[in-house]
């Protein structure tokens, strides 16, 4: 199966109340395991079995070796309703330009464990990467995060500063603190609640609104299929579990007043269209309008990361490496080359 990329994080709204979309054309309704058991990635899955908080566990990755290596290793970190699988595009253009790329599962997310009772800490997952990685040998690294794997990119390059050669945020969520802002505490039963409502169509809604600002393109679709097939399968309960306490960590654990100790050179890359807010339709209408504006995020967080660079894709969503990959990877390897000389012009 050769699949097309995609996934992120603030399935809110749309994704959780199954809004319909009446542009949709029918498409099979896969059910897929608690471990994403029968949907295929578009490379050789990996394992790394240790064990956390007392429990044995499963983290999945993906490991591509370039034909023609130049030394350096990119760890993509996917966002919340996004697998490893969905960085695809990215490996394949980091890869033919020489990285070797890993790209794990986050525990609680797609093919690795979804341990009952798990706390989710930013902290938690970015140990967890950092020992994946140790495990492989890999001492340094440039770390890619998107949506939530942004937010967990930049708590890992807060931890192992001297770890991190180069971070590179992708849409990032945490940059504000939606809490602060007023948006109202959600308890973990209420994060259940919604997750009870999970559809095919509210996914498909909230991405085609969110991710690629109102286009829609059939290769989407998969990743719609991939994520809504978890909440079809039989291990819908701990697949909904684990998306709700995830849901909380990022609710809670704000990244946002520590911009400033992040270290390494940053490249922040922002689709202008997105307007990702958790817990953005729950807030009062007048705190909602104020909340995920991106091109104003954006800026404000490249003036308070110490060596940041922004780039910005006007049109383009939450998504920028999916809906336009060749804007998208231009950037990322132009920068990457050598981003002293700052980076390519956004055509």
């Amino acid at each position: 199966m050769h699949l097309n990329p995609l996934f992120c994080l603030a399935a809110l709204a749309a994704v959780v109340l199954g809004w319909s979309d009446a542009h949709a054309q029918p498409v099979d309704q896969p059910a897929y395991g608690p471990e994403l058991q029968g949907f295929e990635y578009p490379y050789p899955v990996a394992h790394y079995h240790f064990t956390s908080q007392g429990q044995e566990l499963d983290m999945a990755y993906l490991d591509v070796k370039p034909q023609a290596p130049n030394g350096q290793t990119a760890v993509l970190l996917h966002g919340k309703n996004f697998c490893a699988a969905t960085w695809q595009g990215s490996i394949k253009a980091l890869s033919d330009a020489g990285y070797r790329v890993i790209a794990p599962d986050q525990i609680g997310f797609c093919k690795s464990s979804k341990p009952e009772g798990y706390q989710f800490t930013f902290q938690q997952l970015a140990g967890n990467s950092r020992a994946l990685l140790a495990s492989l040998g890999i001492e340094h690294s440039i770390v890619i995060g998107h949506s939530t794997g942004g937010m967990l990119a930049m708590r890992y390059a807060l931890m192992y500063p001297n770890a991190v050669d180069r971070l590179v945020l992708v849409d990032p969520i945490g940059l504000e603190d939606w809490k602060a802002k007023g948006v109202p505490w959600l308890s973990l039963d209420g994060w259940m609640q919604r997750e009870a409502r999970v559809t095919a169509d509210g996914i498909r809604a909230y991405e085609r609104a969110t991710y690629y600002a109102d286009t829609w393109d059939p290769s989407y679709e998969t990743w719609v299929q991939m994520l809504a097939g978890m909440y079809r399968g039989p291990g819908r309960a701990a697949v909904s579990s684990s998306s709700a306490r995830i849901y909380d960590m990022i609710a809670t654990q704000p990244v946002f007043y520590e911009f400033e100790q992040i270290a390494p050179p940053t490249l922040l890359l922002i689709g202008d269209k997105d307007t990702t807010a958790i817990g953005k339709d729950t807030a009062p209408p007048e705190i909602r309008k104020t909340l995920g504006n991106y091109p104003v995020l954006g800026k404000e967080a490249a003036k308070r990361i110490p060596h940041a660079q922004l780039v910005e894709f006007p049109d383009l969503g939450h998504s920028p490496q999916i809906q336009a990959p060749a804007r998208f990877h231009a950037v990322l390897l132009g920068w990457l080359e050598n981003p002293q000389t700052g980076v390519p012009q956004v055509k």
